[in-house]
């Protein structure tokens, strides 16, 4: 029995898509024709069609990151519960809620059914599942303990998206206290200050130098605004355009590593996502190198993917893993000396977990500070130039009340 996607229409016009098994495609439309449904496609999730080839299909299909966390966990318990892959990848199907999921799964049902390994068919998936994923499951396979490596990984990627929350959660608040003071910054300058300074246009007398500067910059707002936010949106689209390119980004990240405060997140950020994968993989069984290799992929610093590279050379060539890392000064050195802790004692997996869990006490430790300094500092700003733009409209009325007296 396979797996089929369809599209049909109900008795109201309405398009509806979905997953369904059959031993035929046929077998499906009639099912959907009982159902008072009419079939507009049914296709097999592994069949190849001129319009929209597989592997098409399969690049541009993708599960959420905090979507593969749930379905991960669900996996291990089932497997854990003596299903065998099959049943367990059936029952997550038949309670997985989106349709992509389901198209994902049923698909890799098909591959195993078909006599593929697991691996094969969720590497079939690469947007789904990340590099890490399918050398676990493969490693996970080859020693039989596939259940234990999938409750790895749903420790990995709990863990990772518990991260990621964390930072997302502590970021909103100065995302909108600075747009806000922003706004309010323009809006004064642009509507309240012009009603302002009208009162002083008729005195003939000399205006303080701020007042004057204020109204030139309010004016130049007036006039230049939408230039101004359309030079900034071609800016903008400019540098996004600009970092598609490899070597661009390669110079950028290359900052990231020498700007005071972004270097140390930078460095703590990637190092904790290499170590945590790297501790799952060898943990699970994969191979030292391959692991290296596959957490290239968790790297985002394009200059610190290269150190990583460069070491897992060196570590082909013989040369200790710590020593490889440290050799790039770019890791930070709780990572080496306790890789270098780790090779000694036989307990690298262990050893690698316990970096990573370190680095990211550290890191949501130093966005904390950060944040804790940012905000206040941001409200001083703000303070200063209301007080400012205050003072501006203040200075004109008290110079009128000294000429009345």
């Amino acid at each position: 029995m396979g797996a089929f996607e369809y599209q049909a229409l109900d008795p109201r016009g309405r398009t509806l898509k979905g997953v369904s098994d059959g031993d035929s495609a046929r077998q499906v439309r009639q099912r959907l024709r009982d159902k008072g449904l009419t079939p507009l496609s049914v296709s097999s999730v592994g069949e190849e069609r001129p319009e929209r080839r597989a592997g098409d299909r399969t690049r541009r299909t993708r599960i959420k990151f905090n979507e593969l966390a749930v379905i991960t966990r669900q996996f291990a318990t089932l497997l854990n519960s003596g299903l065998t892959v099959e049943e367990a990848l059936t029952a997550l199907i038949q309670q997985a809620e989106g349709h992509q999921i389901k198209s994902v799964l049923s698909g890799i049902r098909s591959m195993v059914n078909e006599g593929r390994s697991l691996a094969d068919a969720v590497a079939s998936y690469p947007r789904s599942f990340p590099e890490i994923y399918q050398a676990s499951v493969a490693a996970g396979e080859q020693s039989g303990n596939l259940d234990l490596v999938l409750e790895r990984l749903a420790n990995y990627v709990e863990a990772r998206q518990g991260l990621q929350q964390r930072v997302g959660v502590a970021m909103i608040y100065p995302i909108i206290l600075t747009v806000v003071s922003i706004l309010i910054v323009v809006g004064l300058l642009t509507y309240v200050v012009p009603q302002v300074v009208k009162v002083f246009d008729d005195t003939g007398q000399q205006l303080p130098f701020l007042t004057r500067l204020l109204i030139g910059i309010s004016e130049f707002l007036q006039n230049y605004g939408l230039w101004l936010l359309g030079t900034g949106a071609l800016v903008s689209l400019g540098l996004v355009l600009l970092l598609r390119d490899q070597n661009a980004r390669y110079i950028l990240h290359g900052w990231f590593l020498k700007l005071w405060g972004v270097r140390r997140l930078s460095r703590i950020l990637n190092s904790a996502r290499m170590a945590r994968t790297l501790a799952i993989m060898a943990g699970s069984g994969v191979p030292l190198l391959s692991a290296m290799r596959a957490a290239e992929g968790v790297v985002s610093n394009l200059v610190l993917r290269g150190n990583l590279r460069t070491a897992a050379e060196e570590v082909s060539e013989g040369v200790g893993i710590s020593r490889a890392l440290g050799r790039s000064r770019n890791f930070p050195p709780i990572l080496t000396q306790m890789v270098a802790s780790g090779e000694s004692s036989g307990q690298l997996d262990h050893m690698l977990d316990k970096a990573a869990s370190a680095l990211e006490r550290e890191l949501e430790s130093r966005i904390a500070v950060l944040l804790g300094f940012f905000e206040p500092a941001m409200i001083v700003l703000m303070g200063g130039v209301v007080l400012m733009i205050v003072l501006a409209i203040l200075l004109p009325i008290f110079d009128l009340n000294q000429l009345i007296v």
